[in-house]
């Protein structure tokens, strides 16, 4: 039988095959040895060169587009997502700082007519005032209110809070006023407790506890009993008027008065809104 002649481009393509593939065997030895690493290193630059341009034209032409393509789909719809998260957080901070604002504000109001029904200030013509700034250092605690003299504030005016009393009016111009607070370190005012007992109340800064002086060592205090604005005759303040809660009482051997602390039932830290009383024993 007569043998059929291979093609000679398939003999071709056969010879340049295992040449290559003897090339690359020897191409990969050597670079493994370490031998002929300046060949392979010039074999890959070429490559990158020839390779680089191409890849570059075709991503080129091919990113823009998948870009486009995927930004068309997901673009609006994110945007829209975002915004919309975006505008329920706002709504539900907005909310809640407006809701905690009003309850706090509710709560003093209510708390405020409470004390204004007390016996002590029932009577007395009061002026009611909100607090635009509190000034508080180490040693000092002042609040400022927007109610002076063309509205019948005058110095020396105690001022109620929530739950009682809060300070005395210390300076006064036409249209505002500054209160000393219970806690200020110049404060100083008479209280009582018990049946009548008579004693000193005073501040040493915001953040401390008020001291009760002269508390006699024989005198019944009790921690959680409640001291009030003295009732003495011509007092600079009305008498009755809660002031503060007893927190600790100490005895100590041999000494004359206890040593008493308390802390203002009203909440002097987060004030908004106070009454102050136009008492005739001022000065």
């Amino acid at each position: 039988m007569a043998r059929v002649a291979r093609p000679r481009r398939s003999r071709r393509t056969l010879s340049t095959l295992v040449v290559l593939v003897l090339l690359s065997v020897t191409i990969i030895t050597l670079d493994d040895t370490g031998h002929a690493r300046f060949f392979t290193s010039g074999v890959k630059s070429l490559a990158s060169d020839v390779y680089s341009p191409l890849r570059r034209g075709v991503n080129g032409v091919l990113d823009p587009i998948g870009r486009f393509f995927a930004g068309a789909v997901d673009y609006g719809s994110l945007e829209r997502e975002n915004q919309k998260l975006q505008d329920q957080i706002l709504t539900l901070e907005l909310r809640k700082s407006t809701d905690a604002a009003e309850r706090r504000q509710l709560a003093q109001l209510q708390r405020l007519l409470a004390t204004n029904k007390l016996p002590s200030v029932a009577s007395l013509s009061m002026v009611a005032a909100e607090v635009t700034a509190q000034n508080v250092s180490n040693f000092a605690a002042t609040v400022s209110v927007d109610k002076g003299t063309d509205q019948g504030v005058r110095l020396g005016d105690p001022v109620v809070g929530p739950g009682g009393l809060v300070g005395e009016v210390v300076t006064v111009t036409h249209q505002t006023a500054t209160v000393r607070l219970l806690t200020d370190g110049k404060s100083v005012i008479g209280v009582s407790f018990g049946h009548q007992e008579e004693a000193t109340l005073q501040g040493f800064g915001a953040g401390h506890a008020l001291q009760i002086d002269y508390v006699p060592s024989t005198a019944a205090v009790a921690r959680g009993e409640l001291i009030v604005t003295s009732g003495l005759q011509g007092a600079a303040l009305p008498p009755g008027i809660p002031v503060a809660e007893v927190t600790s009482v100490r005895s100590v051997v041999g000494a004359a008065d206890k040593q008493v602390w308390a802390r203002p039932v009203a909440d002097l830290d987060g004030l908004s809104y106070v009454e102050v009383v136009q008492w005739s024993g001022s000065s």
